[in-house]
């Protein structure tokens, strides 16, 4: 008889691969029975995920400037607020504008529903980016790449979530207590 593959559950994810940078974290699941007599094939046994640790192994934050900022669409925020109002858990966040500097090719060439967004990223345009739960690190109250602590000018790096190949660097420009980003040019803290 035709005998298909036959694969576990996924494990749990692992940690990053590295802390203090972007990198991935990867689940993978194992070989339960082999396909036979032409049975379906095995389907990929493992995925990866990008994934960035802001805390080194011994426990000490990672130093800012050198942490990308994650972001994506603001559209992502309502679903995220719905869910932290759930658990009882939002605190307050806030907004950081920034000047868009460089901005990597890729962000233009990917064509899955779920990137559109990044149409939006020009350069010279400012963009306004939320800190919100639960992006916001409850130790230092701040989200990781938001840029605070920089010098005057300094070019920051932030990478969008979705696609690694479209990132860039910006400048900060101010913080804002209270966000009221335009909605094409809002995003939000990873």
């Amino acid at each position: 008889p035709v005998i298909p593959c036959v694969v576990s559950q996924w494990s749990v994810w692992s940690g990053c691969t590295e802390p203090c940078k972007t990198t991935y974290r990867v689940r993978r699941r194992h070989v339960i029975q082999e396909p036979r007599n032409g049975g379906e094939a095995c389907p990929p046994l493992e995925e990866r995920a990008g994934c960035v640790e802001y805390w080194t192994r011994q426990g000490t934050e990672c130093k800012q400037s050198l942490i990308p900022a994650l972001i994506t669409t603001g559209g992502f925020g309502k679903a995220r607020k719905k869910r932290a109002a759930a658990d009882g858990n939002e605190r307050a966040g806030y907004c950081v504008e920034f000047q868009l500097v460089a901005i990597m090719p890729g962000c233009l060439h990917s064509h899955h529903s779920y990137t559109h967004w990044m149409q939006y990223l020009r350069e010279g345009h400012t963009v306004c980016v939320e800190c919100q739960h639960p992006a916001l690190d409850s130790r230092s109250l701040h989200c990781y790449g938001d840029g605070s602590g920089s010098k005057k000018n300094q070019l920051l790096h932030w990478q969008a979530v979705g696609n690694p190949r479209c990132k860039g660097t910006w400048k900060r420009i101010r913080q804002l207590d209270t966000c009221s980003c335009p909605s094409v040019h809002s995003f939000l803290f990873i």
